[in-house]
């Protein structure tokens, strides 16, 4: 049975990327554009795995992922953040909020597959 991820992303070409190379890996993909649903939609999908992205529009994916951290049914689901803020504060900041791993915008395609990869 295929791993399933939800995928929260608003740019629509980052959410098509990260679900055509989870596809291609054989996983189950839940693409969510507004971050106002992505709690609600983790509880209906039960991901395996959740990428976050962390500049969304309405809600931050700081402030998704510690209510995630904090549902007792998705918060041992492990995250992995996606952010075009790279520096060591930033990182440090979006572990302190719950992700277990954390990739950097632009994408490296192997990275993001290996840390999706040890994640599950």
């Amino acid at each position: 049975m295929a791993k399933r991820v939800l995928v929260v992303e608003d740019n629509e070409l980052n959410l098509k990327l990260f679900c055509d190379l989870l596809r291609a890996h054989e996983f189950e993909t839940e693409p969510v554009r507004d971050g106002r649903e992505a709690v609600d939609k983790a509880r209906a999908f039960f991901p395996d795995l959740i990428v976050m992205d962390i500049q969304l529009p309405h809600v931050s994916g700081l402030d998704l992922i510690e209510q995630i951290k904090s549902d007792e049914a998705l918060k041992r689901t492990p995250i992995m953040a996606v952010t075009a803020y790279a520096g060591r504060e930033d990182e440090d900041r979006i572990r302190a909020a719950g992700a277990d791993a954390f990739v950097s915008k632009p994408i490296s395609v192997a990275r993001f597959v290996d840390e999706v990869n040890a994640l599950l």
